[in-house]
C-alpha cells in the first residue's frame, strides 16, 4: 500500500519522525524518503538537520560535476563551429581575388548570379558583420571556461606596477616625498 499522502500542515507525529530517521539510517536518500513517507522535502530535510542528520551528496556532486563536464565539451564545439563558419566567410570573401566573388541578384531576366572580382559593399558589410558576431560569441565562450586566475593576476600585476611606478616616482608627478 502506498504511504499515505499528508495535506499541508498535517502535523508530524513522533512515528513520522522515528520513521524518516530510520528510512535515513538504511542509506535512503531525501526524494525516496519523502516518497517513502508521504512528506515534503522540505519536512525530511528539516527533520533529519533537527537530528543532525545529513544526506550523501556525493553522487549529486558527481552529477553537477558531469553536467559542467557536458557544457563545456558542447561549448568547445560550438566555439569550432564559429571558428569554421568565420573560415567560411574569409574564405568566400577571398574568391573575389580571382574574380569568383559569386553574386545573386535580380535583374529583368529574374535571378541571375554572377561572378566578381571584387565583394559588392552591401555584401562585404553583412559578411564582416557576421564574422565579427560568429568571433566575438566564440570570445565569450572561450571566456566561459578560461582560467579565471589569469585575470586576477593581471589585475594583481596592473596593481602592482601602479604602486610601484608611484614609489619610484614614475607616475608623473614628480617626488612626492620632499626628499632628494
Amino acid at each position: 500500500m502506498p504511504p499515505a499522502k499528508f495535506s499541508k500542515g498535517t502535523p508530524i507525529t513522533d512515528e513520522d519522525r522515528a520513521e524518516i530517521i530510520r528510512l535515513h539510517g538504511e542509506g535512503k536518500g531525501r526524494n525516496e524518503i519523502a516518497r517513502l513517507s508521504g512528506r515534503s522535502l522540505r519536512t525530511v530535510s528539516r527533520i533529519c538537520e533537527d537530528a543532525g542528520l545529513t544526506f550523501d551528496r556525493t553522487a549529486t556532486a558527481v552529477a553537477t560535476e558531469a553536467r559542467k563536464t557536458d557544457a563545456k565539451a558542447r561549448r568547445a564545439a560550438i566555439i569550432d563551429r564559429a571558428y569554421a563558419r568565420v573560415e567560411k566567410l574569409l574564405d568566400r570573401l577571398d574568391t573575389a581575388d580571382n574574380g569568383q566573388f559569386a553574386f545573386t541578384a535580380s535583374s529583368v531576366n529574374g535571378i541571375e548570379t554572377v561572378h566578381l572580382d571584387h565583394v559588392p559593399g552591401q555584401e562585404e558589410k553583412a559578411i564582416s558583420g557576421a564574422i565579427g558576431t560568429y568571433l566575438a560569441q566564440a570570445a565569450k565562450l572561450e571566456a566561459i571556461d578560461g582560467d579565471p586566475g589569469v585575470d586576477a593576476a593581471r589585475s594583481m600585476l596592473g596593481s602592482l606596477a601602479e604602486g610601484l611606478n608611484r614609489l619610484a616616482g614614475l607616475d608623473g608627478g614628480g617626488d612626492d616625498g620632499g626628499e632628494g
